[in-house]
């Protein structure tokens, strides 16, 4: 799966340098940081980004009117909000501005790490995930891929799960067997012919030259998907 991309919005420079050096430790997450919400803001609306981590107290916005804002201009990903006030009013005041949990400080990052992983998996099973494969968008919930010019390409059910349990794999192979399992389940009447036959008609869908495959490969023993 592509790393994805987090940033981190907090004046507090030791704090924010500390969990940008912590969270880049795990292959899945690449890392952005800003200190103030104006430059985060910004940040988020130009760069694809997966999930912000906001703190409430910056110097030139409160946290909360930031995400109001990015909310308003359609930026659809997890906000998780860090504060320094343990109140219920003040969690209640963050997620009515759309943030999507909330940390209180000080916090472990154990916490906040396993806080990261749920929003993003909460995320991608969500109705406005969508995913980047080679020069397409693929939008699962919309069995859907959308090419640089906007072109649709119609999926099937099979070939969306196909898709997604690939990129969920990254850049790793994964065996014809596994793949017949996850997709269609135990079932003993479906072959490797069968998973064969879907990733034929998805290169023909997806691939510039289907016989030289490019974005959905074989490798020995069963297919990865090329970034």
């Amino acid at each position: 799966m592509a790393a994805r991309r987090i940033l981190v919005v907090d004046d507090d420079d030791l704090l924010r340098e500390s969990l940008v050096e912590q969270l880049s430790l795990y292959e899945e997450f690449e890392l952005m940081d800003e200190a103030t919400a104006t430059k985060g803001v910004q940040r988020a609306r130009a760069e694809p980004t997966d999930l912000l981590i906001m703190d409430v107290g910056l110097p030139d916005m409160d946290g909360r009117e930031a995400v109001k804002l990015l909310r308003k201009g359609g930026f659809k990903g997890p906000i998780i909000m860090l504060t320094g006030q343990d109140s219920e009013s003040d969690t209640i005041l963050g997620l009515e501005a759309g943030a999507n949990d909330y940390v209180t400080k000080p916090f472990r990052f154990a916490v906040l790490l396993a806080r990261i992983r749920a929003q993003l998996r909460q995320f991608e099973q969500s109705e406005d995930a969508t995913f980047s494969i080679g020069r397409y968008t693929f939008r699962p919930s919309a069995k859907l891929m959308l090419d640089e010019r906007g072109q649709k390409i119609r999926l099937t059910e099979k070939e969306t799960s196909i898709l997604k349990f690939l990129y969920r794999a990254g850049e790793k192979v994964v065996g014809r067997d596994i793949l017949l399992h996850e997709v269609w389940g135990y079932n003993s009447g479906v072959t490797t012919h069968t998973l064969e036959t879907h990733i034929y008609r998805l290169r023909q869908k997806i691939e510039r030259e289907p016989s030289i495959a490019e974005l959905l490969v074989t490798e020995a023993g069963g297919y990865k998907l090329v970034p």
